[in-house]
């Protein structure tokens, strides 16, 4: 009986000392008090990866305005290896008069966009078809960006050869420096088997396997960084240049270029 009455005590006194039962009582701890309390389960922190910039230059041959300054393109600019050049020339173009530049210009335009959907950088050495220049010493310093992966011009070829056809990449050969060897190569590599992939042939007039090697073009002689020019086909071939004159040519050209460079710098 006592030992009953002892618990009953007890009870009394647990559950005392205010108006409502402890067990019925939730505390609510004030936060300064619990800040250095260690969660049961540590909260998870969300981060987010913001993936490096990749910058490639574009460099639309030629210029809608270089054939009214003739003075100012013909005028001499160092080409690198002990070279000189014209600051630049007109170009060539179709039988039926459709400029080199105009297509360089609308071929590189779909080539930035499609690199700039994928979040690439996008610098051009020219802002539009209707000035002079700039000279090609100039452009190549454009491309000297410390950090731009590729450096890639964009043209299309006046041979005059019956039967000329095919697109040619051209790459630095001699290298001059590291960028211009096996970067330059693999860069060249990437393109030709990009636009063979989209259906294109390779020259079957100059170099070989749809690519050549020079030391001659200022563009290539005086990169720091990896270089090459596409010359996209023969504007003076009939066939090609009907291809090389189309929307739909235009945009196969610059589709296969685009998905070549997204390849080679990883993206």
């Amino acid at each position: 009986m006592r030992r009953w009455l002892a618990v009953v005590v007890l009870g009394l006194v647990v559950a005392g000392c205010g108006s409502e039962p402890v067990a019925q009582h939730t505390p609510v701890l004030d936060p300064v008090v619990t800040a250095g309390i260690p969660a049961s389960s540590p909260p998870t922190t969300a981060t987010t990866t913001t993936a490096p910039e990749v910058v490639v230059v574009l460099n639309p041959g030629h210029n809608g305005g270089n054939a009214s300054h003739p003075a100012e393109i013909n005028r001499q600019v160092p080409a690198g290896g002990g070279q000189v050049k014209a600051c630049d020339t007109t170009g060539t173009e179709t039988d039926d008069g459709y400029p080199e530049h105009a297509f360089t210009w609308d071929v590189t335009l779909r080539v930035r966009a499609a690199l700039e959907a994928r979040g690439v950088t996008v610098v051009l050495t020219r802002q539009d078809d209707t000035g002079v220049g700039p000279c090609v010493d100039e452009r190549a310093a454009i491309g000297n960006r410390p950090d731009a992966a590729a450096v890639v011009s964009v043209h299309a070829d006046g041979a005059s050869t019956e039967g000329a056809s095919g697109f040619h990449v051209i790459y630095p050969d001699p290298p001059r420096n590291e960028a211009q060897g096996e970067p330059s190569s693999r860069l060249a590599t990437t393109l030709r088997d990009g636009l063979v992939g989209a259906g294109f042939a390779p020259a079957n007039y100059t170099g070989r396997d749809g690519l050549d090697g020079r030391d001659d073009l200022a563009g290539l002689n005086l990169s720091e960084r990896p270089a090459v020019f596409v010359e996209c086909g023969n504007m003076r071939d009939a066939a090609e240049a009907a291809v090389l004159g189309s929307d739909d040519g235009k945009q196969r050209y610059a589709a296969a270029i685009a998905a070549a460079v997204l390849t080679y710098v990883g993206r």
